[in-house]
């Protein structure tokens, strides 16, 4: 015999927001701010990626695409050795088994990826998706155990991923977000207009 028996009641809370926070992520009077933070990183990302598109020798982009890849990746699989290592076991297995032979193709995504993180940090154009996969490219760097600009310019990254809202706002988000929208508030250009009732 089985009896039925209510489903436990699921409650759901929204915690407020610290005002700290609010000022510091979500308030325009900072924008001037972000916007400094914005456009150095952006210089940085989209100077690296033009260097690798520039680069003369072709290893990143052209005839011998993917050459810097490997020397950079078979790099890091030399530094797997001894007690606290600089790279990881985990990575040092992507790095062989994925990154490696992929190398020729990864050479045109971080040359392009570096290139389009920078231009739309500049411009403030999606400025939250644009430092989030920065952020990536430098996190990916780290685990290959080179170290350079990449833990500033992560910190930064994150820091501009927390101001999405404002930190785009001196920039061509103060525009688009509101013609677009952001998940769960759509935007002006795919919001259903209600047709108006004819009054007699």
């Amino acid at each position: 015999m089985t009896t039925d028996r209510a489903a436990p009641a699921v409650y759901s809370a929204e915690i407020p927001e610290p005002n700290i926070t609010r000022f510091l992520f979500a308030d325009t009077r900072l924008a001037p701010l972000w916007l400094l933070l914005r456009l150095y990183v952006g210089y940085e990302w989209l100077s690296a990626g033009w260097d690798k598109f520039t680069n003369p020798a072709g290893v990143w982009v052209g005839d011998k695409a993917g050459a810097a890849v490997s020397g950079f990746l078979n790099g890091a699989l030399k530094k797997t050795s001894g007690d606290h290592p600089d790279v990881q076991g985990y990575y040092a297995w992507f790095v062989q088994h994925v990154a490696l032979p992929n190398a020729a193709f990864l050479s045109y995504l971080v040359t392009y990826g570096e290139i389009l993180v920078g231009v739309a940090l500049i411009l403030g154009l999606f400025t939250g998706i644009a430092a989030f996969f920065g952020g990536l490219m430098n996190a990916n760097y780290l685990l290959a155990g080179t170290v350079s600009t990449n833990p500033a310019l992560f910190v930064l990254a994150t820091l501009l991923v927390l101001a999405w809202r404002t930190s785009g706002y001196w920039g061509l988000d103060r525009w688009i977000l509101p013609r677009i929208g952001v998940p769960g508030a759509p935007g002006t250009l795919f919001r259903h207009s209600t047709p108006q009732t004819r009054q007699t």
